[in-house]
């Protein structure tokens, strides 16, 4: 398992310019928090950035990740990895037992929401986020309305952060990748 053979995978299943720099943002905030953590920084951001390698392919509920899943099974990808993937979501009610399953749901939506924060800021950068507007657009819910405040919220909670650590963490790493993410 290797960063080359997880972005070779990505990028077979994924055309998407956007969920590419999803899944880029989602291993930025992984590695943020394995570092925190002291866990495997590679195997964490590995993770984040295959963890939605299906979506483009298979979008449905009924699909998504299950499909993704069963094929890292079946290409012998780390058993802990593949249940991460798997219980990224709520939808197929799998316990995420790890502190790499929760950090995983935890930074998937919230990548989403700083995006949609730095795109309104004049200059369309990252690196003007701030968390107060972070905050700020977090209590308008008519604001990026497909970003589950809730989700984040739960997940901030079953690692342990408080929200606005939580916050930091994923949009320093974020930050610091602005140029991948197009976001400089």
């Amino acid at each position: 398992m290797d960063r080359e053979r997880a972005w070779a995978l990505l990028t077979e299943y994924t055309k998407n310019g956007n969920l590419i720099k999803h899944a880029l943002a989602v291993e930025a905030g992984m590695r943020a928090y394995a570092r925190k953590f002291g866990q495997d920084e590679e195997k964490w951001g590995i993770t984040g950035l295959i963890h939605d390698f299906d979506y483009e392919q298979h979008p449905t509920a009924e699909e998504h990740p299950a499909w993704g899943a069963k094929l890292l099974e079946e290409r012998g990808w780390p058993e802990d990895l593949v249940h991460a993937v798997r219980a990224h979501g709520d939808h197929l009610g799998l316990p995420r037992k790890s502190l790499m399953d929760k950090a995983l749901y935890a930074v998937d939506e919230l990548t989403g929401l700083i995006v949609a924060v730095a795109l309104v800021q004049p200059s369309r950068s990252i690196m003007d986020v701030k968390i107060k507007s972070i905050k700020k657009k977090w209590k308008d819910k008519a604001f990026a309305r497909g970003v589950n405040r809730e989700d984040i919220e739960e997940g901030a909670a079953d690692l342990g952060v408080d929200l606005n650590e939580h916050i930091a963490t994923v949009l320093s790493a974020m930050q610091g990748i602005a140029d991948e993410l197009g976001l400089r």
